[in-house]
């Protein structure tokens, strides 16, 4: 589908829903595998407006102990100091700075991303997957997105050596957001 036909249609202030929505991670490990995880708990709201891409912003708020990677001894490690330092660290944000469509359903979200206090700019190449009213009557839209950050940026260092070479956690960890965000009111 192409925004530029319904642009005027989906313009307007925004509210994750999530209990349909996904912010989840990727990482190797020990060289070999991936795991994955995600954070049950998170808060996002934003304006779109697919006509002018520059006037769209957007925020996320992610509860860091709602991290589940289905093993609760490693989500109890990612947890400590050595990863999140959850306790004095209890959220992530990521606040956009600048929005800019790379294509006719495509988008590029720059903003400020703060893990364990530190804030680093990342992009998160987002996808455009359509508008729907459900049964209920909500609006909706829904977008699909993806970025590579570098643990040690935020001051995630933990690793282990692999007697066959390499280390147990992988230096790269890749975000995957799936969005559905519910219309709170239209464009004025």
């Amino acid at each position: 589908m192409s925004i530029s036909a319904t642009s005027t249609d989906v313009t307007g202030t925004y509210a994750i829903d999530p209990t349909h929505s996904r912010v989840g991670f990727v990482a190797r490990h020990a060289m070999v595998t991936k795991v994955r995880g995600s954070f049950n708990e998170f808060t996002g709201t934003g304006f779109f407006d697919p006509a002018d891409p520059s006037k769209t912003e957007f925020s996320l708020t992610i509860e860091a102990n709602s991290i589940d990677t289905r093993n609760a001894d490693r989500d109890g490690h990612l947890r400590t100091n050595e990863f999140f330092d959850m306790e004095n660290h209890p959220q992530f944000t990521f606040v956009s700075t600048s929005v800019a469509a790379t294509g006719a359903d495509t988008f590029a979200v720059t903003g400020d991303l703060t893990i364990k206090g530190i804030t680093n700019p990342v992009t998160v190449d987002f996808t455009y997957e359509g508008a729907a009213k459900d049964p209920f009557g909500n609006e909706r839209i829904g977008f699909e997105g993806s970025a590579v950050v570098h643990r040690k940026d935020f001051g995630i260092t933990f690793n282990a050596p692999l007697e066959t070479g390499g280390v147990l956690v992988s230096e790269k960890i890749h975000l995957e957001f799936e969005v559905s965000a519910i219309r709170q009111e239209t464009a004025a």
